[in-house]
């Protein structure tokens, strides 16, 4: 087994344990769960492994860019298909990442990827408050999982915070006819609390309280536009 194979096989038993109680986000969650806001999760997933990918980092970014295929997250994808997913893109670029193919190659599957994520989103629709009010929420729970005291103790739960206010910031930036802009500079000081770079496993994170401090004024900015 090649070491992209072992990572990825380690993403399956990571995507397992993630799915369990303590995170929040099960599989009768996910049932429930409005087909935006699922989107909106599955989009900031996606959002971590490009970044990270981008960033030189493939082995980190291989779980988050399973996501949207992956066996555990069956009931995320209930009802997309409709939407426009293509989930034939992600198995390309988990190929892909298996047979360790170089940049230069992946990147225009990744390309592909991230305009289907974007055409989700846009056919998901749904009201953008309620939509990043879940995001910031979701913000705060992974990001108090991935780092205490003052260290990532789960990477893939402080890349995911990460995706979730990328993802969060750019719905805001596509809202019409709203005044947003104290929402779109609340999410975008949100977003450079992690490195330009991307959410790297070893990198040094910003606190717990300062993230949550900076998710509690974007939730509060949301008044502008509802």
């Amino acid at each position: 087994m090649n070491k992209i194979s072992f990572l990825i096989s380690s993403a399956a038993i990571f995507f397992t344990a993630c799915v369990g109680p303590n995170n929040g986000h099960d599989m009768g969650e996910m049932e429930t769960l409005p087909v935006e806001k699922r989107v909106a999760f599955m989009s900031g997933h996606v959002v971590a492994g490009l970044k990270l990918f981008r960033a030189g980092a493939p082995d980190q970014a291989a779980k988050h860019l399973l996501h949207p295929v992956s066996e555990t997250h069956q009931a995320e994808r209930a009802g997309i298909d409709k939407l426009g997913f293509k989930g034939e893109i992600f198995e390309t670029v988990s190929k892909a990442l298996d047979e360790g193919k170089p940049a230069t190659e992946v990147e225009p599957m990744l390309k592909q990827a991230e305009e289907n994520i974007n055409l989700l989103q846009k056919n998901a629709g749904g009201d953008p408050a309620d939509i990043i009010q879940y995001l910031m929420a979701t913000v705060d729970e992974e990001y108090e999982i991935g780092v205490k005291m003052g260290k990532i103790t789960d990477p893939g739960e402080y890349q995911d915070a990460y995706g979730f206010s990328v993802v969060a910031l750019r719905i805001a930036k596509q809202i019409k006819g709203k005044n947003t802009k104290n929402l779109v500079s609340s999410l975008e000081a949100l977003v450079k609390l992690w490195p330009e770079k991307g959410p790297l496993a070893d990198s040094k994170p910003t606190s717990v309280e300062r993230v949550t401090d900076h998710t509690a004024k974007v939730v509060a900015s949301l008044d502008s536009i509802k």
